[in-house]
């Protein structure tokens, strides 16, 4: 005589949920090596090192900073700017069952704290950025989270929200990851200042090619397809339990947000490619690359509140608005935003975000739409400030830019001791100097070729082996 085995549905589902969160959560995490291999293509040889370096850092001491620290301030800002209780703002670190979803939350952290290593690239010292990566994850972003997703000033229950009758929509991070992440990365280049030779003497920028093309558009794909843990992974709940005990698959839901997600980002990279014909005369792979992720971080806020066509519109815009986002931050703000990340992350966040009342799927509500762009503004204003605040009393305590022997010789050997291409050896001409280009490739087995020094952007050159365009982009 066999017994029907009784289970739970709420046990059922909350078990198959969680583990669908953990499973996204891994998603999630490998985009770190994406955001790796997409800055390490776009800059010279001489500086790989120093980029994977950071990407490490990132999630090192990220991890162990938002655990003990950042995860709380989430749960303070959230009750301070809602009237809310902050008595349990650390209960998390005690509570097994918590940890899941702290976790979740970590991986977010992750992303916006390494979008700042690839607007201040080849020039910024190591141990500065190890402290503004951990003030980042510590106090920056942990308040935009705690204004929005924490319950606070820009959320339904929040001193702005409830006066304005409704709450922020920001779904998995457009500005509350990408834009804060971007914008801190853009005050962060500000001020570390531009790279050596990024600016002639009359003030127009000059390209400094990245030395591998192969790795940043590979990144990107990397970062493409995490993307679908960062998005349709935000929908944690797959399975519902109703009143009268049913399961419900959630397939709707996931749908929608799976496919404007992946027409946002084909629409991005349609449109980045499209533009830069226009501009250049013909197709470029790292704008298109880039206009891809812009694509996406443009519909990461809008996935389950608009209709497909918006989704596709949002991230068309975004990609569109790449390059000339991009050439107004190094051309005419004098920003030498190497990775691009304020065009990438930044601008395609807040537009984004910004108009999704107006492809919503209930149709337009103004105060909605006045909610959007106030949040957008309040969380770049915080950033900022914040931002700029951080990096002066770093800069005051260790420096926030590394020598120019050591910009010279290249951030491995210079913060580090390493090389990351041993075959990248310093140029020693005739006369005993070393160029400034950082190195030339070896082809006899260690002695240095005869003949005329190689120019950077030569394929013998260990900074810029890559082709003579210009090489920027996003992490």
């Amino acid at each position: 005589m066999s017994t029907l085995l009784q289970v739970d549905p709420t046990t059922v589902a909350n078990g198959i949920n969680n583990v669908w969160v953990l499973v996204v959560t891994f998603l999630i995490f490998f985009m770190q090596p994406g955001f790796a291999l997409l800055e390490s293509g776009q800059v010279r040889a001489k500086n790989v090192g120093n980029v994977l370096m950071k990407n490490m850092t990132d999630w090192i001491l990220g991890t162990l900073v938002y655990f003990i620290v950042g995860a709380a301030v989430v749960g303070i800002v959230g009750g301070l700017t809602s009237g809310g209780d902050i008595a349990g703002a650390f209960a998390h670190i005690g509570d097994s069952n918590a940890w899941i979803g702290w976790l979740f939350g970590a991986v977010f952290a992750m992303t916006a704290a390494t979008i700042v290593s690839g607007a201040v690239a080849e020039r910024m010292n190591f141990d500065a950025y190890v402290l503004f990566t951990v003030l980042m994850v510590a106090i920056i972003y942990p308040v935009v989270v705690g204004f929005t997703w924490g319950g606070g000033l820009l959320s339904s229950s929040g001193f702005i929200g409830g006066a304005l009758g409704a709450g922020y929509l920001d779904f998995a991070g457009a500005t509350v990851v990408h834009m804060c992440g971007g914008v801190a990365g853009l005050v962060a280049a500000k001020m570390v200042g531009a790279r050596k030779g990024r600016y002639d003497s009359n003030g127009n920028s000059q390209p400094i090619p990245g030395h591998s093309m192969l790795l940043a558009v590979l990144g990107t794909f990397i970062l493409a397809f995490g993307w679908y843990g960062f998005n349709v992974g935000t929908q944690a709940t797959i399975l519902a339990v109703a009143d009268d005990g049913t399961l419900t698959f959630m397939g709707s839901a996931l749908g929608r947000v799976a496919l404007v997600t992946t027409l946002g980002m084909s629409a991005g990279g349609a449109m980045a490619m499209l533009t830069s014909a226009r501009y250049q005369g013909k197709p470029d792979p790292l704008w298109t690359a880039n206009g891809i992720l812009a694509g996406l971080v443009a519909v990461t806020g809008a996935v389950p509140h608009v209709t497909w066509w918006g989704g596709a519109l949002l991230g068309g815009l975004g990609g569109f608005l790449v390059l000339p986002a991009f050439h107004f931050t190094v051309d005419r703000l004098k920003i030498d935003d190497v990775c691009g990340v304020f065009a990438v992350h930044g601008v395609a966040g807040a537009v984004g975000t910004a108009l999704i009342p107006l492809f919503a799927v209930g149709g337009f509500a103004l105060n909605q739409f006045v909610l959007q762009v106030v949040g957008v503004v309040v969380i770049a204003l915080w950033t900022v400030v914040a931002s700029a605040v951080v990096l002066a009393v770093i800069d005051a305590v260790v420096g926030l830019r590394v020598t120019e022997e050591e910009e010279t010789e290249g951030l491995d050997e210079g913060e580090h001791g390493v090389s990351v291409y041993p075959e990248f050896v310093p140029n020693e001409s005739r006369d005993g100097t070393v160029a400034a280009d950082g190195g030339e490739l070896r082809t006899d087995g260690g002695s240095v070729l005869h003949g005329d020094v190689s120019t950077p952007g030569s394929v013998t050159d260990g900074d810029a082996a890559a082709p003579d365009a210009e090489v920027s982009g996003d992490e």
